[in-house]
């Protein structure tokens, strides 16, 4: 097996964002007068992305969904303190990217959550690409994200090496034919 592309899930993944990402929705969804705990953020809706959660939680009005997306990204950079960068893994992927290999994130994050994180952790430009759901029709568990960062640098499955920690990713990854490995991160 000839590896020129490694694929990375950013939060969970590269960078352990869990309890800074539930901390920012937790406070905006205080702020409609809707209460969860900690605990049953990690349980329930813990790598879901923010329409589906919210839908889940009874939210269905688009408007309402996308004020409070908006307003966990705002929130959201004033937990960083929460966020620990992956070290091991990342180290690896940069030496991996110092002997010709090339490395996207491709997460189901928002863009300008993934941006503000990267550049706080420092890593913003120590990465080839990002792909995020925006840039696909279907979005994790299918596999068309992987697939799609693939095509962008002309790799096949049997060349790329994905890093994942949740069920929907890592069934994704099943899905795209590339290898994969589980990483787990504490919430």
């Amino acid at each position: 097996m000839n590896i020129k592309l490694i694929l990375l899930d950013f939060d969970g993944t590269v960078a352990n964002t869990g309890r800074a990402n539930a901390t920012s929705y937790i406070e905006a969804l205080a702020e409609v007068g809707i209460t969860i705990t900690m605990e049953e953020y990690r349980r329930k809706y813990f790598g879901m992305r923010c329409p589906e959660f919210l839908r889940d939680l009874g939210i269905t009005d688009k408007a309402k969904i996308d004020a409070i997306r908006r307003r966990k990204v705002e929130i959201y950079p004033t937990h960083f303190d929460l966020v620990q960068l992956n070290r091991p893994l990342w180290e690896f992927v940069q030496d991996f990217r110092r002997q010709g290999g090339k490395a996207w994130i491709v997460s189901t994050g928002h863009p300008e959550n993934i941006a503000n994180a990267m550049h706080y952790l420092g890593i913003d430009n120590e990465i080839d690409g990002i792909l995020t759901a925006d840039a696909v029709t279907n979005t994790k568990p299918a596999p068309d994200c992987f697939l799609k960062a693939m095509a962008e640098v002309g790799v096949t499955p049997r060349e790329t090496l994905i890093f994942e920690d949740s069920e929907i990713g890592l069934q994704a990854a099943k899905d795209s034919g590339a290898a994969y490995i589980k990483v787990e991160l504490p919430f």
